[in-house]
């Protein structure tokens, strides 16, 4: 089973782009969104392990978008791990007040950095996620 993702960002070619490693890597990227109302509904239809957040989604906060999916599925929620070009430090409050996983630079971006904010999969070792750390 591998852990399957949504991401979103405003640039076609950063989707593009942020797609291919995290697939190479074993994560199966799901769908794509360009937009926060876009994302809602690919999260409800496909249901994610996690998804991947730009924080910066043109006219659009990604930190109101990661609030709104973990109030998703039935009280269960979704994950979701913020990224930018922007340094972490300049969002590190914002970051840790979120309900987000966490925080990864997009030049950063690769299934393990993604396993690494994961925190079932840091306990869960053995099982078939565990393994693919």
């Amino acid at each position: 089973m591998s852990l399957r993702c949504v991401i979103v960002d405003d640039s076609p070619d950063v989707l593009r782009a942020a797609s291919e490693l995290p697939e190479r890597e074993g994560i199966a990227v799901v769908g794509v969104a360009t937009t926060g109302a876009e994302a809602m509904r690919l999260v409800e239809e496909l249901e994610p392990d996690v998804t991947l957040i730009d924080i910066d989604l043109g006219p659009e906060s990604g930190f109101d978008l990661a609030r709104r999916l973990a109030h998703t599925r039935d009280g269960a929620g979704s994950r979701s791990i913020l990224v930018s070009t922007h340094d972490q430090a300049d969002f590190a409050s914002m970051v840790d007040s979120s309900p987000a996983l966490g925080f990864l630079p997009k030049p950063d971006l690769s299934a393990k950095a993604i396993r690494a904010l994961w925190p079932e999969l840091r306990m869960r070792e053995g099982t078939e996620l565990g393994e693919m750390r």
